[in-house]
């Protein structure tokens, strides 16, 4: 079993467009690819799960985030991301995998045989803390995209941005 940490798109990894599905759109926040490399050499696999509301409105298409995807992989480098999950589910719709549900952290675990207990996740929304509690990861909130006035319960630390919630993630591997 290996640890991860799975990490919001939108608002965590790269500015929050809305309802992007176009590959030009996407804008890394500075300094992600160093940051996301220090969490693998601390043996961390890397895992994106995200809501993309988008495709079950009828905003983009299905297609359209598959190209978005492969634009975030391509600026953060190659081999750093392990794994993406995706939700195309409307907000209004019963789903197990959309954030705040589990599903996708799980599914994820799976997959990969992730031990969840030793696992992070990181976002900025509520939503995205409330699916790492729930699947039995700890939580951070970053404060880019709209964790920037949010203050969810269950989130163990709130980071200014990925660089600061991964050197808490780091300090904390190191102290176990």
């Amino acid at each position: 079993m290996t640890p991860a940490v799975f990490l919001d798109r939108d608002g965590t990894l790269m500015h929050d467009a809305g309802y992007l599905g176009d590959p030009a759109g996407v804008v890394v926040y500075p300094g992600v690819p160093a940051t996301l490399s220090r969490l693998k050499a601390a043996g961390y696999r890397l895992i994106v799960v995200t809501n993309q509301s988008g495709i079950g409105r009828g905003k983009f298409t299905e297609a359209d985030y598959h190209k978005v995807a492969a634009r975030l992989e391509a600026l953060l480098g190659p081999g750093l991301i392990d794994a993406t999950y995706f939700c195309p589910d409307h907000a209004d719709m019963p789903s197990s995998r959309r954030k705040p549900q589990p599903g996708m952290l799980r599914e994820a675990a799976r997959d990969h045989a992730i031990d969840l207990a030793a696992s992070w996740m990181i976002g900025d929304r509520e939503g995205d803390i409330q699916a790492g509690v729930a699947a039995g990861a700890r939580s951070i909130l970053v404060q880019t995209g709209i964790g920037a006035t949010a203050s969810p319960a269950g989130a163990e630390f709130v980071a200014k941005d990925l660089a600061d919630a991964a050197d808490f993630i780091i300090r904390q591997t190191h102290a176990r």
